[in-house]
């Protein structure tokens, strides 16, 4: 085995270590599994990052439009005015991932006018529904 190739298996062993590995000629990432996702390490971190600004109580304007709280689990769960947003067990039909997915109308996708979710923020999200949207 040449050195090149040695040093190239060493990246990739790293870099998938740490929970990610860029693809060659790609700037895609792909997501490491860790099972069994969590509201409090794997979700929330996200909302806070990407959602939050706009969806916290009273004030947010995501949130005076839909009374949707991404602040904690307990507003999640709650929904907006118009409904549920997650299905427990159920991401296809959860409405949250509908909107994160942009799978509804540009005016209504999440995050609004910003750039989508990452698909392993999304896949994140979609794995804890998946796995019936528990609070740890």
């Amino acid at each position: 085995m040449n050195g090149r190739r040695i040093v190239a298996m060493a990246v990739v062993a790293a870099l998938g270590s740490v929970g990610w590995l860029a693809m060659p000629g790609s700037t895609r990432a792909v997501c490491a599994a860790t099972p069994p996702a969590s509201f409090q390490e794997d979700v929330l971190p996200i909302f806070v990052g990407r959602c939050v600004a706009c969806h916290t109580a009273p004030n947010g304007e995501g949130y005076q439009a839909s009374g949707l709280d991404l602040t904690s689990y307990q507003g999640v769960m709650t929904g907006t005015k118009f409904g549920p947003m997650v299905i427990a067990g159920d991401p296809q039909n959860s409405n949250l991932m509908r909107l994160l997915d942009w799978r509804v109308a540009p005016q209504v996708r999440m995050p609004h006018n910003k750039k989508q979710l990452s698909s392993c923020d999304r896949s994140a999200i979609r794995e804890w529904i998946r796995e019936g949207a528990k609070n740890n």
